[in-house]
């Protein structure tokens, strides 16, 4: 049996370079540089993204604020993350930068304001 190969192109900088890793053998083809290689076992073994969402403001400028998170989580983590800003409401006004919210989840990042509301 043949060993499973992914194919990426990495989107670590933007030089795109096509990527292979094997599974069974952890090895990894294509990259310029260690954090290409790097990103790509994490794709395969635990892909994570940012979490980009709005969230509601009480007497603020605007009724929403956009938010995200400061740094990737799973994936596997995106729905529950989802349910909990959906239900997450903050006092005006709020500024750019501003820390929502602290560890949701247990995650080890934050919840950032990207615009003022």
């Amino acid at each position: 049996m043949s060993p499973k190969v992914y194919r990426f192109t990495c989107i670590v900088c933007p030089l795109g370079c096509t990527l292979e890793v094997e599974i069974e053998n952890g090895k990894v083809k294509g990259y310029t540089c260690p954090k290409g290689k790097e990103w790509a076992i994490e794709e395969v073994t635990n892909p994570k993204r940012v979490v980009m969402s709005v969230i509601k403001v009480k007497n603020g400028k605007l009724p929403t604020v956009s938010v995200k998170t400061d740094k990737p989580i799973p994936k596997a983590k995106i729905p529950e993350l989802m349910k909990l800003l959906a239900d997450l409401e903050v006092e005006g006004p709020v500024k750019v930068g501003q820390v929502i919210l602290e560890n949701p989840l247990g995650l080890d990042t934050k919840i950032v304001a990207t615009r003022e509301a």
